[in-house]
């Protein structure tokens, strides 16, 4: 049912409700505060473990473990266990995790925006 008071140059509703459920699909994925960060991080190289703790500053070991199997689960990154003693595990991202990889390089780039933004506000 159209409101009386639908602004004729917002798509119908249904559309808009459509497209938020997808948006809230998505958050729920990449919920945490690392995920999305992680696989920033694993589309341009394969890493291990301690390489990944290394490069995320303020991230836990337990965060982490938690961020890697939850990405494993749903298929966005790879894990890959070397065939040495002590094994070695290496953690990349999947094709389907690749597909991913505009929507991240986007947010940097509004990021990037947003920081200059930020910046250029404090020089006033």
């Amino acid at each position: 049912m159209e409101s009386e008071f639908a602004d004729p140059s917002f798509p119908p509703f249904d559309n808009c409700l459509k497209k938020i459920r997808a948006i809230d699909d998505t958050m729920e994925l990449l919920a945490g505060k690392w995920k999305l960060s992680i696989l920033a991080r694993l589309c341009y190289k394969p890493m291990r473990y301690s390489e990944i703790l290394n490069d995320i500053e303020p991230l836990s070991g337990k965060v982490l473990s938690r961020e890697l199997k939850d990405l494993e689960m749903n298929g966005l990154i790879n894990r890959c266990v070397g065939d040495t003693k002590p094994p070695s595990v290496t953690y990349s991202v999947s094709e389907y995790g690749m597909s991913l990889r505009d929507l991240s390089d986007k947010i940097a780039e509004w990021g990037l925006l947003h920081r200059d933004r930020i910046r250029s506000s404090f020089k006033k």
